[in-house]
């Protein structure tokens, strides 16, 4: 199993997009999770595929948990006005695994560089706004091996003490948990278990997954 980046990181609760209208023209941010460059490049390719009408469509993605790799393209418009502004809205916010792309429909009405700018940028940071953020916390992945006639119960207790049960495996032998438990919680699990469960149930780690956690930014 492929070990994720142990360390968490923003990115965007669910897909989506959302509009906003500066001087007659319309501005539709699209936003998507994106692990790699590929995913990111295939989804601005289905943006334009869809919005083919439409004036611009401009784009700024960033991936890797570390911001390690991020593109933008102005699609047309002066250079500098509308990618780059995008981009920066994702780097202000802390954001990555995340694509997006901004469909302008002209209005007829000039707006400037620096209109330009701000529109661009507006329309991200509406979006963000609109669709929300997860923090993606890493945690280590066990299942926890139980028996039938013990299961329903110490799945609710589980859920009950705040562990984060993710799906329980149903099969002829017995059932199995999956949990997912920060790291340094280990220990103390571990004992919680053995004591919730009269010593009957074994935990067993088999890779690291992540939580995702609503986050809302420090006022």
């Amino acid at each position: 199993m492929s070990q994720p980046d142990p360390r968490p990181y923003l990115t965007l609760r669910a897909d989506g997009s959302h509009e906003i209208e500066v001087k007659r023209s319309r501005f539709i941010c699209h936003l998507a999770r994106a692990g790699d460059e590929q995913a990111a490049q295939q989804f601005i390719a289905g943006i334009r595929k869809q919005y083919w009408d439409a004036r611009h469509n401009c784009t700024a993605f960033v991936v890797g948990a570390d911001q390690r790799r991020e593109r933008s393209n102005d699609d047309g418009e002066p250079a500098g006005t509308a990618g780059v502004p995008m981009l920066e809205v994702l780097r202000r916010r802390g954001v990555t695994d995340t694509v997006a792309v901004v469909t302008r429909y002209f209005g007829g009405v000039l707006l400037g560089a620096g209109g330009l700018v701000r529109a661009y940028g507006g329309a991200v940071s509406a979006a963000l706004d609109e669709l929300g953020l997860v923090e993606r916390r890493p945690v280590a992945l066990l299942l926890v091996a139980v028996d039938h006639t013990r299961a329903g119960r110490l799945e609710n207790e589980l859920r009950a003490a705040g562990h984060a049960v993710r799906e329980s495996h149903y099969e002829a032998r017995g059932v199995q948990i999956e949990v997912g438990v920060p790291e340094p919680e280990l220990p103390a699990f571990h004992a919680w278990l053995a004591e919730a469960s009269g010593g009957t149930a074994e935990a067993v780690p088999v890779g690291r997954t992540f939580l995702e956690v609503p986050w809302t930014e420090p006022v």
